[in-house]
């Protein structure tokens, strides 16, 4: 959900032996996985004394900070000292940080590999007493693992989310009314449809990101998946599900979609050279009319661009058809040898339930806040491209159509395998049935490595 997806996805090049910890609030002691301490009689707080919360955030993302902002006006006892990454950075840093220089709270890349080496906090006596697992299980499912990391979607809870991003297609409403597009493409075949006019009309058809080592394809690539397969089966190879495979019929023939909208010229040519924030700064510009991205933009366009945005989900194979969509949290955790883990958790648990921090969620990170299935949600204009992304997600909850991103599915499948295949195939080095193969063999390697 990188960002990148951001939902966060990538490189994590850590071994262990240990499960990670089950403690209670404020326990900085590892005990036996099968162990469970019982959650405090009282929610902890951040106290009234002054304390400063050390943060490991993601540069270019202002959510965050944003919310820590507002934290320290509500609760001026607290001051924040963040260091900041981009988020390739943060995948190669996170062992090392989260053992060497612990922070109260850290962005996080695919944590399996952190909760075997029990680098990660156990916050199941967090959600006891602050009612987490009263919220609904959907929102959790992600952030739950097993004893040693695995499988996902099961176990004790690692992580929150700050909210619940979710990638789709965003459109310029402006170089769309050029060629007369005046709705979001129904089918894929409309949305084909609409590239080739882009592109004789001199448009490109798409600006999206594929270059250092959590490359950008992966996003259009899962959408083409969920247009042609069903999300059940990726999910189970995402979590770790025995006998899961990414090499099926419907995900080959997303790569050979993939591999036409190559071919037929609808990306920029230096794909492959193109970072996030040039993306964004080239679709800020009006460079081109798609951008496969994440809602966590969608405050940020409504700012740059207001009214000139679009929003949709990635349309069906066949009209009519369900609709899927990589929906992941924004996932933050804490170090299991935090100094002032207390106060991390009572900040997530704030973030969740507070109204103007639920209003910050949705103006600055421009999705679905986490939370109870009855918290408050701030109104939105219509006119606005956050409008569009809460209205994709509530359409993704009615299909239960959310996946998990599939750079996700180990710690070094995104960097050393995903992107590497992908920036092949745009350079014609690698073939479709082929990508997925070496895909799913360092997968398996990968897992049977740890």
């Amino acid at each position: 959900m990188a960002r990148r997806g951001r939902s966060g996805a990538a490189l994590v090049i850590a071994m262990g032996t240990l499960a990670a910890a089950c403690a209670a609030p404020g326990s900085n002691s590892p005990q036996p996985a099968a162990t469970s301490a019982a959650a405090p009689s009282t929610a902890p707080t951040c106290g009234t004394a002054p304390i400063t919360m050390n943060g490991y955030f993601e540069t270019g993302f202002p959510l965050p900070k944003a919310l820590t902002t507002e934290f320290t006006k509500q609760h001026p006892n607290v001051t924040w000292n963040v260091r900041e990454d981009q988020f390739a950075v943060i995948t190669q840093n996170a062992p090392r940080v989260l053992a060497d220089n612990p922070p109260d709270l850290m962005r996080l890349p695919q944590v399996s590999e952190l909760v075997k080496d029990n680098l990660l906090k156990n916050l199941d006596g967090y959600a006891k007493v602050f009612g987490w697992d009263k919220w609904p299980a959907s929102q959790l499912e992600q952030l739950r693992l097993g004893p040693g990391g695995r499988p996902r979607g099961e176990g004790s809870l690692y992580a929150l989310g700050l909210n619940s991003s979710m990638t789709g297609i965003f459109y310029n409403k402006k170089l769309a009314a050029k060629i007369g597009m005046s709705a979001p493409p129904a089918t894929l075949a409309q949305l084909d449809a609409a590239m080739d006019k882009a592109k004789k009309a001199g448009i490109t058809p798409i600006v999206q990101f594929n270059g250092g080592a959590t490359g950008g394809l992966a996003f259009p690539l899962q959408d083409l998946m969920a247009s042609y397969g069903p999300a059940a089966p990726i999910n189970d190879w995402i979590f770790q599900k025995p006998g899961a495979t990414i090499d099926t019929p419907s995900n080959l023939q997303a790569v050979q979609h993939l591999e036409r909208w190559i071919k037929a010229g609808y990306f920029q040519k230096d794909v492959n050279a193109v970072d996030y924030a040039t993306m964004m700064s080239r679709f800020i510009d009006g460079q081109g009319l798609f951008m496969f991205n994440g809602d966590w933009e969608s405050g940020n366009l409504d700012k740059q661009l207001p009214g000139d945005v679009g929003f949709s989900l990635m349309p069906p194979a066949q009209e009519g058809g369900k609709r899927a969509a990589m929906s992941a949290p924004l996932t933050f955790g804490i170090a299991a040898n935090a100094k002032n883990a207390d106060c991390a958790a009572f900040f997530l648990n704030w973030v969740a339930t507070d109204k103007r921090a639920r209003e910050i969620g949705v103006e600055v990170g421009g999705s679905r806040p986490m939370g109870p299935a009855d918290a408050y949600m701030p109104e939105v204009a219509a006119d606005k491209v956050t409008a569009a992304t809460l209205a994709a997600g509530a359409d993704i909850s009615k299909d239960n159509g959310a996946m998990d991103f599939i750079a996700n599915a180990t710690g070094a499948i995104y960097a050393k395998s995903w992107t590497p295949q992908l920036q092949k195939l745009v350079a014609g080095q690698q073939k479709p049935q082929e990508l997925l193969k070496a895909v799913q063999a360092d997968y398996t390697s990968q897992l049977e490595g740890n």
